[in-house]
């Protein structure tokens, strides 16, 4: 009977394990530690749901900042983290870290590591190694815009694993030809015979640059004519050009101006002919030729 007891109180003390967190963190000795309101209200305004579209490396940067700006005594600021971090997350998110193994994240490190792993797995980070080799400049792009798009695929893939020499060497090939020129000749030779640093500090002049006069010419439509055009200067130039020519087609077009001629006396200088003038009484009048 007391054996049928003690297996009783077994099953019925087991499910409360199943209740205990994912996350263990570690015990906090200092006193009077209290965690703020207005703190876990700016976590709580920017969650992470798990959606395919959102970026678990920006969550993490951005959970990072917002922790960063409380500091309190003799508390590490890992532990901090690890009691805030579940209120960063909601629907997918958040039932993803109800259903990991109670007691299985033991450090900060831990919970980024799985969190990474979960909501950007494998597949996405080899589509993004992908992205970034296959890397080519648009031909409406300028200097800037490429510069700009490229770091965004390593911003979105922080642990791309690609060395900082190999980055510079695919920008540099996918770049067009003038723009090429135009780091060969800022480098005094071929940009890529240069230290990665002095690369980045070549790069960073020239994109300070916005409006590159690089930019290649690109066809839109014109909303102003309906025409296809191509860069302002030349639009304007093919508006003169149709404006000169509509002009003339208007002046061959135009009937031409009949002149009256008037008759003239040659006798009396009158307003008839020589036939009818009175002043010969009916003569002819014969041209001496």
């Amino acid at each position: 009977m007391m054996a049928d007891n003690h297996t009783m109180a077994q099953l019925l003390e087991a499910p409360t394990e199943g209740y205990k967190d994912a996350i263990v963190v570690p015990k906090i000795t200092a006193e009077n530690f209290e965690l703020k309101y207005g703190l876990l209200t700016l976590v709580q305004n920017k969650q992470f749901f798990g959606h395919d579209k959102e970026d678990p490396h920006a969550h993490i940067r951005y959970f990072n900042k917002i922790t960063s700006t409380m500091k309190f005594s003799n508390i590490p600021s890992t532990s901090v983290k690890l009691m805030l971090f579940p209120f960063s997350l909601e629907g997918a998110a958040r039932i993803w870290l109800e259903k990991e193994p109670p007691r299985s994240i033991l450090t900060w490190d831990d919970l980024v590591s799985k969190f990474i792993n979960k909501f950007f797995p494998p597949s996405k980070t080899t589509n993004l190694r992908n992205e970034i080799t296959r890397f080519q400049q648009r031909f409406d792009e300028t200097f800037y815009e490429a510069w700009d798009r490229f770091n965004d695929l390593f911003r979105a893939c922080p642990h791309h694993g690609f060395l900082e020499l190999d980055q510079l060497d695919t920008f540099y090939n996918a770049l067009n030809s003038n723009d090429q020129d135009s780091l060969n000749s800022a480098a005094g030779g071929n940009f890529l015979d240069k230290m990665p640093r002095d690369c980045l500090r070549i790069i960073g002049s020239k994109s300070k640059v916005r409006n590159s006069g690089n930019k290649t010419v690109v066809a839109k439509v014109s909303t102003r004519n309906s025409t296809l055009g191509i860069s302002p200067d030349v639009a304007e130039l093919k508006d003169m050009v149709k404006a000169l020519l509509l002009d003339k087609k208007n002046q061959s077009q135009a009937p031409a101006t009949i002149k009256v001629v008037k008759e003239s006396c040659v006798t009396c200088d009158g307003a008839h002919s020589y036939r009818n003038c009175p002043a010969t009484n009916g003569n002819v009048y014969r041209d001496n030729i």
